[in-house]
């Protein structure tokens, strides 16, 4: 089964596009090749351009006590489980001191950083960030695996409390809907919202079909229209019946 997820508003889009990025660079932080942590050193770059709002930080508070609002008036509910309860509590309490007591810009520590802030000015450029450029970033580069790992590590750590909060925003928000499973008949599917406001669409489809989605949606309707790809890969419409699951998230 493939997941897609179409975001509603510009704030989801923001969330979703890190939360993409912290998946890069967890992967290539990992690895031992220089390229590869290269690669991991300049998704720190794009992690700062994209978490460059200066709200950022306060909007997650804001969702994450609103969230402990939610959750606490479920105490006095008999079907829920108090112990995954108060679990989940205890996890939004911890994220959010670590969030509230992460001081100053997102990132400054890296934006203050000469060094670093050289090498970013160079990766713009196709191929800048060559040895002949950066003959420090090269020497750098020949560095043990180990110590390379630890430099990124170290630069990267300031941004934990933030990725913490965005996961767990996320979490909340991906488990607030319910699937419910639907037919595209001849690879269409509408559905009128009725004003209703969500923050992120979830769409789940069996990858054995072949059938992608072009998902576009706002506060009055959802539209899906499923294509196939030719083996140019061009997508073409798909003129059968698709089976799917949606889940529409809203906190």
């Amino acid at each position: 089964m493939i997941v897609y997820e179409y975001p509603f508003n510009e704030r989801i889009r923001t969330l979703l596009r890190l939360e993409d990025l912290y998946e890069k660079f967890k992967f290539f932080v990992h690895q031992e090749h220089p390229m590869q942590h290269h690669v991991a050193l300049a998704t720190i770059f794009d992690m700062l351009e994209v978490a460059g709002r200066a709200d950022l930080k306060s909007d997650l508070l804001q969702e994450l006590e609103r969230q402990r609002q939610t959750l606490l008036g479920y105490r006095s509910n008999p079907a829920v489980q108090s112990e995954m309860l108060d679990a989940v509590l205890g996890e939004v309490d911890s994220v959010s001191s670590a969030l509230v007591a992460a001081q100053g810009k997102t990132g400054q520590n890296v934006r203050d950083n000469e060094w670093l802030m050289s090498i970013r000015g160079r990766t713009i450029i196709p191929g800048g960030a060559c040895e002949f450029d950066l003959p420090s970033y090269h020497a750098w580069q020949q560095r043990p695996a180990e110590q390379r790992f630890a430099d990124i590590m170290n630069w990267f750590t300031p941004l934990s409390p933030l990725f913490d909060a965005l996961r767990l925003v996320l979490r909340l928000l991906r488990d607030s809907g319910a699937p419910k499973k639907m037919i595209a008949s001849a690879g269409s599917y509408q559905q009128m919202l009725q004003g209703k406001v969500y923050q992120m669409l979830r769409l789940t489809v069996d990858e054995t079909l072949g059938a992608i989605p072009e998902i576009s949606a706002n506060k009055y309707m959802l539209w899906v229209r499923f294509t196939s790809q030719a083996a140019d890969l061009k997508p073409k419409p798909l003129e059968e019946d698709v089976p799917f699951e949606l889940t529409l998230c809203n906190f």
